[in-house]
């Protein structure tokens, strides 16, 4: 029986922790996924025992399930994820991409009681990413707790997500060449660059993805790799030619990589169906498993399901 389709009781959440956590060990990744974003749903109900079952899957092996885990725990802005996401960011047997979601989705959760850890590996951290994102996390927190955060007039976006920085004030500059400068400008505050990201974003303009596109050459992964996620949420086929290009540089970080390859399974045109094939066998293990999920993406685009959280049961 699809656990998706049942009650969102009991059951359901056993079906779905034996699905995430492949309790028979023969559950495929992009069922895993499903299942993920099904608890998602329910944890951001305040359902704890669904956010618990998310925080064991930080024993796995995939680097790709357990970021996206992080980044999930985030999006639920429930306090009780706090403690299993400060836990991840404390250990350092973590693979970076896991430890630096789980700082973005403690800035997501934007609660000040994380702000002492994201600030001690702000400090001390050896990875750029995870101090980057730290100063991102601290950043979002402080500003979601600040009097701008009450006063500013921001455009509604049609986008759900808690991103790791508002867009800019609807009263600060709108000119999309403008904004493309300032996204660009390493002299600026991160935190800022983000914000200009996050309104090119909002505008959505063909003249603002291709803006967007631009931040590609930035020297910083975790820069590059939210431009991706961003091209992903967009799903304007403008971006592919920068994402496909990023995908096939080997000398690209996986991170940005991988987010490159979850793009186009988003964006699902015809033409991004075989460079997904070529990249399900990369060498690169977050590389390769993401082509595969965004391979499952693609063939949800182009299907007739309502929902992408479906769990397939043989």
């Amino acid at each position: 029986m699809d656990a998706l389709r049942k009650s969102e009781g009991s059951e359901t959440l056993v079906e779905l922790r034996q699905t995430l956590l492949n309790e028979d060990g023969k559950t495929d990744l992009a069922n895993r996924f499903r299942a993920l974003f099904h608890l998602n749903t329910i944890g951001k109900e305040g359902n704890t025992e669904a956010i618990d079952i998310i925080a064991a899957g930080f024993n796995d092996d995939s680097e790709l399930l357990k970021h996206e885990m992080a980044y999930v725990l985030g999006q639920t802005r429930q306090e009780y994820a706090i403690t299993p996401l400060m836990n991840v960011l404390e250990d350092l047997q973590q693979q970076p991409m896991v430890r630096h979601e789980a700082a973005e989705a403690l800035g997501a959760i934007g609660n000040k009681r994380a702000l002492d850890i994201l600030r001690k590996f702000e400090k001390d951290d050896e990875l750029e990413v995870v101090r980057q994102t730290c100063e991102l996390a601290i950043g979002r927190i402080e500003w979601e707790n600040s009097e701008a955060a009450r006063k500013e007039r921001i455009e509604k976006s049609q986008f759900s997500s808690i991103d790791p920085a508002p867009p800019m004030a609807l009263d600060t500059e709108q000119d999309v060449d403008k904004l493309t400068n300032f996204l660009n400008d390493q002299s600026k505050p991160l935190f800022e660059r983000y914000r200009a990201m996050f309104r090119l974003r909002d505008i959505g303009t063909t003249e603002a993805v291709l803006g967007l596109a631009t931040g590609f050459k930035d020297p910083s992964a975790l820069f590059k790799h939210e431009i991706a996620y961003v091209f992903g949420q967009l799903c304007d086929p403008a971006s592919v030619p920068a994402l496909i290009e990023v995908l096939k540089d080997p000398r690209e970080e996986g991170m940005v990589r991988h987010e490159a390859a979850e793009a186009l399974g988003s964006i699902a045109t015809e033409d991004v169906l075989p460079v997904l094939q070529q990249f399900a066998t990369d060498d690169v293990q977050v590389v390769r498993d993401s082509a595969i999920v965004a391979l499952d993406m693609y063939n949800y685009e182009n299907s007739n399901q309502l929902e992408y959280a479906e769990v397939k049961r043989d």
